[in-house]
């Protein structure tokens, strides 16, 4: 049998491979949202940045916002997660200053995986983004996810979907997601039809992935999200061991 030792830190629980930032918000999260901990494989921990509301990160991108996000990234460090994801794509604004403050990887908002979907598309290809308010969504954003050249971007927002709106941004309480799936596609396939050469949808919001699937057999290409980016880092914090035969 093997030897284990204990980990240098009070640690008192071990197995979670990934630890996740979340706001402080009041809706329900639905299988397939990040904030669910059922949408993972994998056990996960969450750690709510009680200073962070949604108009906070999203509205006012308000900088004070770092220190507690670093804070929260700090003690899931020390919890014992091997790796820290974001659960709103817009804490992209933090992405650098949360991966320097610790010693394992971070993925703050699903945009970072744009800069690999770049270089495996034709150049030709456009990426679309659906995310939760596109005249949020700005040019810091990308630059701090690494992208470096936004003009194959095309970018729809959900803002003026009225569940997505009222579910989501306004926090009613209330969730018909049957609804916000029609809302969604809707979208994704009115952004694929005016631009027909987009080669991959990346899904900003963390309250998109339960759509995904359905936005693919709509558009019928890849589709990025939250979930295939933390899926891919805890792939690579937790390899497995291979077994067959030749």
């Amino acid at each position: 049998m093997p030897v284990y030792q204990v980990n240098k830190t009070s640690q008192s629980w071990y197995g979670i491979p990934v630890g996740i930032l979340i706001l402080n918000a009041c809706y329900p999260c639905i299988p397939g949202n990040v904030g669910n901990a059922t949408s993972f494989p994998f056990p996960v921990r969450y750690k709510e940045v009680s200073e962070a509301s949604i108009d906070g990160l999203i509205n006012q991108r308000d900088p004070a916002l770092i220190r507690p996000f670093v804070d929260g990234a700090r003690e899931l460090e020390a919890e014992g997660v091997l790796a820290i994801a974001g659960a709103c794509g817009f804490m992209a604004l933090f992405q650098r200053e949360i991966a320097e403050a610790v010693q394992i990887p971070v993925c703050m908002s699903s945009l970072l995986q744009i800069p690999f979907i770049q270089q495996v598309l034709p150049r030709k290809c456009k990426i679309g983004i659906l995310t939760a308010n596109a005249g949020a969504l700005t040019e810091d954003h990308f630059a701090s996810v690494g992208v470096s050249d936004q003009s194959g971007l095309v970018i729809r927002g959900l803002e003026n979907s009225t569940e997505f709106r009222g579910a989501i941004l306004e926090e009613k309480g209330t969730l018909d997601s049957e609804l916000m799936e029609r809302e969604v596609v809707e979208a994704a396939r009115a952004m694929a039809a005016s631009n027909p050469d987009i080669g991959a949808v990346v899904l900003e919001c963390s309250d998109l992935p339960p759509f995904a699937r359905a936005v693919q057999e709509a558009v019928r290409i890849p589709v990025f999200d939250f979930i295939t980016m933390i899926r891919h880092v805890q792939t690579a914090v937790v390899q497995q061991s291979y077994q067959g035969y030749m």
